[in-house]
């Protein structure tokens, strides 16, 4: 039996994690929760503003700080393998909750594509930028900026399943909502 899968796709702060930690307490099955952020944390830190790595760009938006992210071939091909490594949790029957940031174009649906066999859905995680700026804020571990670069390109040209704004209710409230809407 293949597991199920369900992408939550949003800049950073918008509340993936947690709304991914409330799918598993929520969901009837157990739900294992996979996140980008692990497989950003495999990379080695010589990469870090490397060509082949991730590379970051400041610069002061509307009176804002952002920062863009440059993914080199090593975070191209280790992303191409997390979307892989997903199928392969689901492949052994585990359902999986996927946070992730997909600010290139084609990543959902190469998504779809290598997981054309399975019980996939992939929901839309959205909020105004001021409320993800404040969270950003309030959270101290991301650089400040991530958000407003992102903010525009995450959601540009993908198709959802579902889509949920996170400053309208809390991520209990939207991870019943996920859990209903595809009977989790």
């Amino acid at each position: 039996m293949l597991g199920r899968v369900v992408v939550l796709n949003g800049v950073s702060s918008v509340g993936k994690s947690s709304t991914a930690r409330e799918i598993q307490r929520l969901a009837s099955a157990p739900f294992l929760h996979m996140a980008m952020d692990t497989f950003l944390d495999m990379l080695p830190p010589r990469v870090l503003n490397h060509p082949d790595g991730w590379s970051f760009e400041t610069w002061i938006e509307d009176g804002h700080p952002a920062v863009a992210i440059h993914s080199g071939i090593l975070v191209t091909r280790m992303l191409a393998g997390m979307r892989r490594a997903v199928a392969a949790m689901a492949s052994q029957g585990n359902n999986v909750v996927v946070d992730d940031v997909m600010f290139e174009p084609g990543e959902d649906e190469d998504y779809r594509t290598v997981l054309q066999d399975y019980d996939l859905r992939i929901v839309g995680l959205r909020a105004p930028l001021e409320t993800i700026e404040a969270r950003e804020r309030a959270r101290g571990d991301r650089e400040i900026g991530l958000a407003r670069w992102q903010f525009e390109r995450v959601h540009r040209a993908r198709r959802y399943d579902l889509e949920l704004d996170t400053s309208l209710e809390s991520p209990e409230a939207s991870a019943a909502r996920i859990v209903r809407a595809f009977d989790l």
